[in-house]
């Protein structure tokens, strides 16, 4: 699965300020249920209800929030590097300043499953973060991630 699929110019935020891992999730369920034409609170009890399966802070300072939502046609995705790294639960107890969120459709699947692989695979290599970490422009961002 391409990353870029999943991700569009305007889900991309560079500068991204929030103080702890409930704030980022409804902050960033508002921004893309806007973008969606959806309900932000379900979109944010639906990432809350995965959280407490277990943290989506998967280490080294990267999050991947993920749920199943209905109302979608697509898997989509949004990406924020944050302004200041927060406390996330995270398995290695690091906190996190890359969150990439993703929704699925409810019918999802093994699609569903593609796109977390694809998206844990980017997110895992120590180079790339490091790139996205250093970069500050959204367009630049959005290049980086879309060519992955």
């Amino acid at each position: 699965m391409n990353i870029g699929d999943l991700l569009s110019a305007d889900s991309i935020l560079a500068d991204f300020k929030a103080s702890s891992k409930k704030q980022a999730i409804q902050a960033l369920s508002r921004r893309i249920a806007t973008q969606l034409g959806l309900d932000d609170r379900e979109i944010f009890a639906k990432l809350l209800d995965r959280e407490r399966l277990g943290s989506t802070g998967v280490g080294k300072g990267v999050a991947i929030p993920h749920a199943r939502v209905e109302g979608l046609d697509r898997i989509i995705g949004l990406f924020a590097k944050l302004s200041n790294p927060i406390d996330f639960d995270s398995v290695d107890d690091r906190p996190v300043d890359l969150v990439f969120m993703l929704l699925a459709p409810e019918e999802a699947g093994a699609d569903h499953l593609k796109a977390l692989a694809s998206v844990s695979r980017l997110l895992r290599d120590d180079g790339t973060c490091k790139k996205l970490r250093l970069t500050p422009d959204s367009s630049a961002l959005y290049a980086m991630l879309a060519a992955a």
